[in-house]
């Protein structure tokens, strides 16, 4: 499923597709403006948006084998709910 098909599958519930696309692009808008401030999104049933800090690295440039240093940086990461989780074995029997 790509956004375009969240987006049909929500315009069926709230009635047009402009409706739809609204609230999907509201959603997501949300969600990375809250983890641009370092906030925690939490979706009861689904799971946990939050951002993590990525150390500095050494690493290897794999065409010349230099040893480069990878910066530090924030990431975005999810964690996925127990309730989510738990559906997906359910769903593999």
């Amino acid at each position: 499923m790509n956004k375009g098909d969240l987006i049909n599958e929500v315009a069926k519930v709230v009635g047009t597709k402009k409706e739809a696309q609204a609230a999907v692009d509201c959603a997501f808008t949300t969600i990375i403006n809250a983890l641009k401030n370092r906030d925690q999104v939490t979706v009861f049933g689904f799971g946990t948006f939050k951002v993590s800090n990525r150390k500095a690295r050494t690493g290897r440039n794999p065409k010349t084998g230099e040893a480069i240093t990878i910066e530090a940086r924030n990431v975005p990461k999810f964690t996925v709910s127990k309730v989510l989780r738990d559906a997906m074995e359910e769903n593999s029997d």
